[in-house]
């Protein structure tokens, strides 16, 4: 884990390197003031000695000054270091994301990732800037401070050396009681980020059904096991404070009664006891500020253990040795394919299928709820790789080609349509980001998109909100459409995604994939058998297997599934579910 994080400190190891130098040098300065303070008093305003007071007090201000840079310049390195490393660790994260394949997302829920993303890195970057500084320096500063005290007296520092242990037995034990309730805390957040993120995303369900209470109950419940969990973690943490401050005053008060016996007997000077009240002050809150950073690395270890799940993850998905970069043609060959989610599934998803699609046909495909179709497309973009049999695009294996390249030739509408914050010309470029906005309007003419773009007030360039919420679902689809026609794919793959138009808008579309782009294989997944009867084939699914595959006419004649759902929806029912599913 260690060795994980630490390759993304990178160009920052000088800062990282050199935060720990000046918090050692301004431990230095501090350590050495006690001193010349002693010097003041014995040397100085004791015998009347004013050039010994004035020699030395600027020399104290000198130290001091030399402290004060030592202290900015690590703060400043330390702060550089930190938020430098934090910023590597996010890029990382995001861009092994980006690789991810749809299985390895399926480990990670949305909202855990962006909790990785926010919270956890801010707390490995708040925990690096602790170790840079305050790990150097408290025990640093603990050691010579306590050096420092044996020398001027052995038998007050005992007093020290007695103190901190027992006061590192208690901290140790407020540490082990607090970091069980530490390590809790942060999953929880993914539960928090979930809530809101589901809200918000859907605001409009949670209105339209009057949901507000319910949701606020979610949001209440998930902050308040946060709450309840940082309570009881802080509340052992507390502890410290009176712990310390009964430790530093019980310290004080015995040097000084003793101290003074010291000083009737001379065997001590007034200077020497202020140095070790100082030293004293110094060595307890040291101790305590390694308690704290005890506290802070037990919060971050999760945390960390957490970001390295992200960037160890390797994707299930990679290019072979020599990639293919060029795909034939458009056809689609399925020898005995079968397809899991999961390597270890007690049944199949896809199960033996067998399809022979040639270059330019349009297939439509239909089937019930669950039966695969959108499973079985999305292994001909690689989305997912099979897991028996083989997938043929173009005459090869689809693991044979570059993953960009077989995606490029493979344009996707999928069944939930997916706009991003930008105008519709930025969101068509996702298709062709050097498309001229001539070839973006002949593909929303294609699409039947322009008669509505034209209609806005600035058309082409209207800013589509996040998530396209100011556009109705059947512009959503027809823009994503056109979105997918500009990357002049080889397969276009219609996943259910014309749903929300009307038919003689659907037909329309339809007509245009037919005259336009005639050598483009085109796969249809729909509901409506009207939307796939003009195919040149058609595909009947039913639990994961193709139970018919022919025209529509040879489907009517052979296809008891297949027929009964046309008389259904001719008869005016149209839901697929109810008939033919059974």
């Amino acid at each position: 884990m260690l060795k994980t994080l630490g390759s993304h400190i990178k160009e920052f190891r000088t800062a990282s390197l050199m935060t720990p130098v000046f918090m050692i040098l301004e431990v230095i300065m501090e350590m050495i003031i006690p001193l010349l303070m002693a010097s003041i008093i014995d040397d100085g305003v004791t015998p009347g000695d004013m050039n010994h007071i004035l020699r030395i007090g600027g020399l104290m201000i000198l130290t001091a000054l030399c402290s004060l840079t030592f202290g900015i310049l690590g703060g400043v390195l330390g702060a550089k270091a930190s938020t430098g490393f934090a910023r590597n660790l996010r890029r990382a994260m995001y861009e092994n994301i980006q690789t991810f394949s749809f299985s390895n997302i399926d480990k990670f829920s949305t909202s855990g990732l962006v909790t990785r993303l926010t919270t956890d890195v801010t707390n490995i970057q708040n925990a690096f800037q602790m170790i840079l500084r305050m790990c150097m320096r408290a025990p640093f500063s603990l050691i010579i401070a306590m050096f420092m005290s044996f020398r001027i007296s052995p038998r007050l520092a005992s007093i020290y050396l007695v103190a901190v242990l027992i006061l590192g037995c208690i901290l140790a034990l407020i540490v082990s009681l607090s970091m069980k309730h530490f390590t809790q805390a942060f999953p929880k957040y993914d539960d928090l980020n979930e809530s809101v993120q589901e809200n918000v995303s859907a605001i409009r369900v949670v209105k339209a059904y009057v949901r507000e209470d319910h949701e606020n109950g979610k949001f209440k419940k998930a902050s308040g096991n946060i709450y309840k969990i940082f309570c009881k973690a802080e509340g052992i943490v507390a502890w410290n404070g009176p712990v310390m401050n009964l430790t530093v005053y019980t310290c004080i008060i015995l040097i000084s009664w003793i101290g003074a016996h010291m000083i009737v007997q001379e065997e001590l000077s007034i200077g020497q006891l202020t140095s070790l009240l100082t030293y004293c002050m110094n060595i307890l809150m040291n101790l305590m500020m390694l308690s704290m950073i005890f506290v802070m690395l037990t919060m971050s270890a999760a945390s960390a253990k957490r970001i390295c799940e992200v960037l160890q993850e390797k994707p299930d998905l990679t290019n072979p040795e020599e990639p293919v970069y060029e795909v034939k043609d458009g056809s689609i060959r399925f020898e005995n394919v079968s397809f899991s989610y999961k390597k270890d599934a007690d049944s199949a998803v896809l199960k033996n299928i067998n399809l022979d699609i040639k270059s330019g046909e349009t297939i439509g495909i239909i089937g019930g709820t669950g039966s695969a179709k959108s499973s079985l497309v999305n292994l001909i973009s690689r989305l997912y790789d099979v897991t028996q049999g083989e997938l043929l695009v173009g005459g090869l294996d689809v693991r044979q080609y570059d993953m960009e390249t077989l995606r490029n030739q493979v344009a996707v509408v999928l069944q939930n349509n997916v706009l991003f914050s930008g105008t519709i010309l930025d969101n068509l470029r996702w298709g062709d980001k050097e498309a001229s906005e001539e070839e973006c309007r002949r593909a929303c003419e294609l699409a039947c998109a322009s008669e509505f773009i034209e209609k806005l007030p600035d058309g082409y360039n209207t800013y589509i909100e996040q998530g396209g919420t100011n556009v109705s679902g059947g512009q959503k689809q027809r823009l994503c459409i056109a979105r997918a026609l500009l990357k002049k794919p080889k397969i276009l793959i219609l996943d259910d995604s014309t749903s929300a138009v009307d038919t003689a808008t659907d037909a329309k579309i339809r007509r245009a994939f037919a005259q336009e782009i005639p050598g483009t294989t085109k796969l249809i997944i729909a509901q409506r058998i009207s939307s796939v009867e003009h195919a040149d084939r058609i595909i009947v699914m039913h639990e994961g297997e193709v139970n018919g595959f022919g025209t529509h006419e040879e489907l009517l004649a052979s296809n008891e599934i297949y027929r009964d759902v046309y008389e259904a929806q001719t008869g005016g029912s149209g839901d697929f579910d109810e008939k033919g599913g059974d």
